[in-house]
């Protein structure tokens, strides 16, 4: 096992070198100027949208704009906001927190771009079935030489569907379950199997069986568990508003003077291991980039795809800027960020020194919900990237392959298993990000038409 850590560990550090900071910063500064910063002047009229103003049900789709941004913060909105913080803070200091915000505000040009693209460049078939994203706007919008382009991109779609969608979610679970239930070591291997078996299993009755109740209970709960968190966050935040000022004073200084001793180690951290961490945890928390969220925001109905860019743009404001942030603001505040926990444990410690017992059990309850609606949305993603390849007799094999990808996550180490996924998204969004810097022309000129358009008053309220 420790052979494997190392090596998943290697190529991960490589994949999230410099060239992967460059280029996913830079295509994020070059889209933002070449926008004008669409997400600052743009974000009301965005917002504007995602209540619902200018749904037309005459458009084609299938979900509206608000039901479209909801399904691809369902993929979101979770392990990255509870466990991804908290490893953030663990490996790269407080200062990785503001890394994370700078990833998000440039995340916004991108997901803008990308969502836009993906709109333009959909596929409505005669029975209504949409194939949208990354893949069909590098094949529809760039040269029929850039084609491979969009095989390495539903590639590596599918390969990561088994990371950031169902390992990470089953091995937080497991991890999370075990420190709350105080599993002995002598225990722990079973009950990880016993975890993984039964999310497994429950995975299979929804994405297999065709047994919707559990995901539609799910997709009940979650928005609700959403709440539940934000609030119970806003409480302990309040609770500790003495140290909110310091908080984001140790924030901005940490990201320029890591701290001398960080993820348990008296080596330290470095201004570029904590830039790097942020960017990772940031990436995975709102997959801006990824192009993920594009195959989700494909299906709204819509026939201006500037309009859901501005919708998919506030993904990354609320996931990264607003709810990692109160996880953070948490585990700062409380005192708990340098107790040498990682993961989602530190995050649980963290509320239930605050709130005791029901801190603790609510982030349990939460991870365990959120977890579960992210591993079926990923199996959606990872099913349209395997479509793509294999067409649609590859989709039932990739199912079972995806299950017993959810069984083996709870097993792994919880850092082989991070590994991996971070390895897998930023190969993921290498061919994504190729493509919207090579498409950024045309969302410019759409981008300039609309809002001139809006200016002059054109575009009005549907009610």
């Amino acid at each position: 096992m420790d052979q494997i850590n190392n090596i998943l560990g290697t190529v991960s550090d490589f994949v999230w070198g410099w060239p992967m900071a460059m280029i996913l910063l830079s295509t994020g500064l070059i889209l933002t100027l070449r926008m004008v910063f669409i997400q600052i002047r743009g974000f009301a009229h965005g917002v504007g949208i995602a209540t619902g103003k200018y749904d037309d049900p005459a458009h084609e789709g299938q979900l509206t704009h608000f039901q479209a941004l909801s399904a691809a913060l369902s993929a979101t909105i979770g392990i990255g906001n509870i466990a991804g913080v908290a490893i953030a803070i663990y490996w790269g200091g407080p200062g990785a927190i503001f890394w994370m915000w700078v990833t998000a505000f440039f995340g916004m040009a991108i997901k803008y771009t990308e969502c836009m693209l993906a709109i333009r460049h959909r596929r409505i078939e005669p029975d209504g079935n949409i194939r949208g994203g990354p893949m069909y706007f590098i094949e529809l919008g760039m040269h029929k030489y850039f084609r491979p382009l969009a095989y390495m991109f539903a590639f590596c779609t599918a390969v990561a569907a088994f990371g950031a969608g169902n390992m990470v979610q089953s091995n937080t679970m497991a991890h999370s379950l075990l420190d709350a239930l105080e599993i002995s070591a002598e225990n722990e291997v079973l009950a990880r199997w016993i975890i993984g078996f039964v999310v497994a299993s429950l995975v299979g009755i929804v994405i297999i069986g065709g047994i919707k109740r559990i995901g539609h209970v799910a997709s009940v709960l979650v928005p609700f568990m959403s709440v539940v968190y934000v609030v119970s966050a806003l409480i302990i935040i309040f609770i500790n508003s003495d140290q909110i000022v310091p908080a984001f004073q140790l924030i901005f200084h940490h990201a320029f003077h890591p701290t001398a001793i960080v993820g348990g180690s008296a080596s330290g951290a470095t201004v570029w291991m904590t830039f790097t961490w942020g960017l990772r945890r940031g990436l995975f928390s709102n997959e801006a980039g990824q192009g993920s969220a594009a195959m989700a925001h494909s299906t709204a109905k819509v026939e201006e795809p500037v309009r859901e860019g501005l919708v998919a743009m506030l993904g990354p404001f609320i996931d990264t800027l607003v709810i990692c942030t109160m996880t953070a603001l948490v585990i700062i505040t409380t005192g708990q960020w340098d107790s040498g926990i990682n993961g989602a444990p530190l995050t649980m410690h963290a509320f239930n020194h605050a709130l005791p017992f029901y801190g603790l059990w609510m982030v349990v309850v939460g991870i365990m919900l959120f977890a579960f609606s992210t591993v079926v949305s990923w199996s959606y993603y990872g099913e349209k990237g395997i479509e793509y390849l294999g067409g649609k007799k590859a989709k039932l094999p990739y199912k079972w392959v995806y299950i017993l990808f959810t069984l083996l996550g709870a097993r792994f180490d919880l850092k082989a298993v991070w590994s991996y996924a971070d390895t897998a998204n930023g190969l993921m969004a290498v061919p994504n990000l190729i493509a919207l810097v090579a498409l950024s022309g045309a969302v410019v000129a759409m981008t300039r038409k609309y809002m001139r358009e809006k200016a002059e008053g054109l575009h009005k309220p549907f009610r």
